[in-house]
C-alpha cells in the first residue's frame, strides 16, 4: 500500500492505494493528456454526486476497473 498526498478542490488529502493502482491511474491520466491530480479530482467530483458515495480510494479502484473493462471490450 502506498500513500500519496494530492490537492483536490483546494485542499490536500492523502490517498492509500496499492502500487499497481497508482501505475494504472498514471497511465490513464497520460492517455487523457492531463495531470494525475486532475483525474483524481474528476473522480472525486463524480463520487460525491452519487447517492451513496464510496470513499475516495474505493472510487479510484472502481474507476480503474471500469476503464479496464471498457478497454478490454474494444
Amino acid at each position: 500500500m502506498k500513500k500519496r498526498s494530492v490537492s483536490i478542490a483546494g485542499h490536500r488529502t492523502s490517498i492509500s492505494l496499492e502500487q499497481p493502482f497508482w501505475d494504472e491511474l498514471s497511465r490513464l491520466a497520460t492517455l487523457e493528456a492531463r495531470s494525475l491530480a486532475s483525474l483524481i479530482a474528476q473522480i472525486d467530483r463524480e463520487r460525491m454526486s452519487a447517492a451513496d458515495p464510496h470513499n475516495l480510494s474505493s472510487a479510484l479502484r472502481l474507476y480503474i476497473l471500469k476503464r479496464l473493462k471498457e478497454e478490454s471490450a474494444k
